[in-house]
């Protein structure tokens, strides 16, 4: 029997009733009421209340303290059952204690309200904060999340193989972590960014379908759904696999961890599919928020014959949101507020539909009453219904109306906040024009299989050019970007030449995938969904780091060891380095 404990905290019900029984945990508030002392103490799996007579072992009971404590188990009276928690019928009428941990210096937050501390200091105490047990909550519901994933995979008949964590150095899209090589003097090693190569290798090896709960490393800058350095995916690829076979493994797995690990509703097999050009214009975004019923529309030949000279700088976005036209003037004042000051905008010009239909605004007076009607028609405009425009440059029409879209959707409670709504955005460009350059580059992953393969990277204006490209999307946030891989040498080729790349650069950047697909290489697809996104998503957080065990903050530091810090001088001569 173990000497610490025979039950856990979570554990005791009145079916064990009078057992004698040894808990252990951390003492988590104590109630002394005079002569008498209630103790709570928390452990991994809940809380137990303790009873406590003896005077010698309430001094004993510090906030934090890792006890041992021996009693009988009795039932409570009927009116202090505590029904908030498991165990909350039944007592320990404690017969002794003994200290396993004291707490020999003064806490720097209260375990309870850590959430509400500083980031800093939490992080510096993570396990401190980790001992919350909304925060433990959230650890215990990725490592559930995890397993509930891996069981899937498995049964989708994936086989779970490793990839290198030490590999070399490639443009990826984000910066390498460098790792020196002690024994090849000046030269180094990369932390993978994903293990995108090595898994399209394995496809080659002849395994048919690979996944792995994939740790990434990117030296990026940190936001709310992004860790700066490490994060997870489930990272997973299929040969002889199409696009429509990959969104099936992603509509099954995800829809199914979904449901089960949330009450909210998940939208049902299949996902919408989007195609990126359709996801720009009618959402201003190719991560769109499908609770937000709000629709952009493209108005721009609607004003081309329009005499009204600000419309005809560039397109016309146009948002039609309900319920606005009866709203107080201050609403629309801290509206051009946010357009003007936060979106740089230079002005937010609307037109209001009031009662019969009368459409009321600066604008109106430049529509005739066929063009009125023909607004109204097409746009299904009703009454109490408000018309947003924006007109931009190409591209920053689109962006702006978009956040134009989420901003009203927010200030207009319209979001539907007790769903889950997924989306693939399909159909990406292959190529864009570098804005300072002017040159040609990869939008996206440049292994990534062109549409109308080689004829049309011969044929085509690489601007036209779309790539078998996708991400999932669940309620604005991007959970994984995927592709059919170009699998085939001589399409690499012109492929890579478009975007200025030469035969010479992919060998020496890309030699293994290169020679391999040389071998006879069969086609194949995949995709990563991001697991810390999944997690954070489910468990209603908004920033990753709630959900991460021991994150770094939003600097790149790890606060609690003391990362990134200094190597001694003998370190960096084994390793070859000289700082400058």
């Amino acid at each position: 029997m173990n000497m610490y404990r025979t039950h856990t905290c979570g554990q005791l019900r009145p079916c064990h009733v009078p057992q004698s029984v040894t808990l252990a945990g951390w003492v988590d508030t104590v109630r002394d009421h005079g002569g008498i002392v209630f103790a709570d103490l928390r452990d991994h799996y809940g809380v137990t209340q303790l009873v406590i007579h003896d005077e010698d072992a309430v001094s004993l009971l510090k906030s934090e303290t890792v006890i041992c404590a021996k009693g009988q188990l009795r039932l409570r009276g009927e009116d202090t059952v505590n029904p908030k928690i498991a165990t909350g019928e039944v007592e320990v009428l404690v017969s002794s204690v003994e200290v396993l941990g004291p707490v020999m210096r003064p806490l720097p937050f209260d375990i309870a309200e850590s959430a509400r501390t500083r980031e800093e200091v939490r992080l510096r105490y993570r396990y401190l904060d980790l001992r919350n047990p909304a925060v433990h909550t959230n650890i215990l519901l990725r490592a559930n999340i995890t397993r509930y994933l891996r069981a899937q995979m498995e049964e989708l008949g994936f086989v779970e193989i490793h990839t290198p964590i030490l590999t070399s150095s490639s443009p990826e899209g984000a910066r390498d972590y460098l790792v020196p090589s002690r024994k090849h003097h000046g030269m180094f090693y990369a932390l993978p960014q994903a293990p995108q190569q090595f898994k399209q290798l394995l496809m080659v090896s002849g395994f048919d379908k690979y996944y792995q709960i994939a740790p990434c490393f990117r030296d990026e800058d940190a936001r709310a759904d992004r860790s700066p350095g490490e994060f997870y995916q489930l990272d997973f690829e299929m040969a002889f696999a199409t696009q429509e076979d990959v969104f099936a493994v992603v509509e099954t797995v995800l829809y199914n961890t979904f449901t089960r690990f949330t009450p909210k509703r998940v939208s049902p097999a299949p996902f919408r599919r989007i195609p990126y050009a359709e996801c720009m214009l009618r959402y201003g975004t190719d991560k769109p928020d499908l609770r937000n019923p709000l629709i952009i529309e493209d108005l721009t030949a609607f004003f081309a014959d329009v005499d009204f000279a600000p419309f005809h700088a560039g397109p016309v976005r146009a948002i039609a949101a309900p319920g606005c036209a009866s709203k107080p003037k201050s609403f629309f004042e801290k509206l051009h507020e946010y357009a003007t000051g936060e979106l740089g905008m230079k002005g937010l010009g609307y037109i209001s539909v009031f009662a019969g239909m009368e459409l009321k605004g600066p604008i109106v007076k430049f529509l005739s009453a066929d063009k009125r009607d023909e607004l109204t028609v097409r746009l299904g405009l009703k009454e109490d219904d408000v018309l947003f425009f924006v007109c931009d440059l190409p591209h920053v029409a689109d962006s702006l109306a978009g956040k134009l879209r989420a901003e009203l959707g927010a200030r207009l409670g319209i979001y539907d906040e007790d769903s889950f709504e997924m989306c693939f955005v399909t159909d990406y460009p292959m190529y864009g024009r570098n804005e300072d350059t002017g040159a040609i580059e990869f939008t996206h992953n440049p292994f990534s299989m062109p549409q109308g393969g080689i004829e049309a990277l011969r044929q085509s204006d690489p601007l036209d050019i779309k790539a078998y490209q996708y991400d999932i999307v669940c309620n604005g946030v991007e959970l994984s970007s995927g592709a059919v891989r170009n699998h085939r040498p001589d399409i690499m080729l012109e492929a890579f030449a478009i975007a200025g790349y030469t035969r010479e650069d992919i060998e020496s950047k890309f030699p293994a995938l290169f020679a391999a697909f040389h071998h006879g290489a069969p086609p194949h697809a995949g995709m990563a969904p991001g697991l810390d996104r999944i997690v954070m998503l489910i468990s209603g957080q908004e920033n990753i780091r709630e959900v991460t065990a021991f994150p770094m903050n939003s600097a790149a530091q790890d606060t609690l060891m003391g990362a990134p810090g200094p190597v001694t001088e003998r370190q960096l001569r084994e390793a070859h380095i000289k700082i400058r």
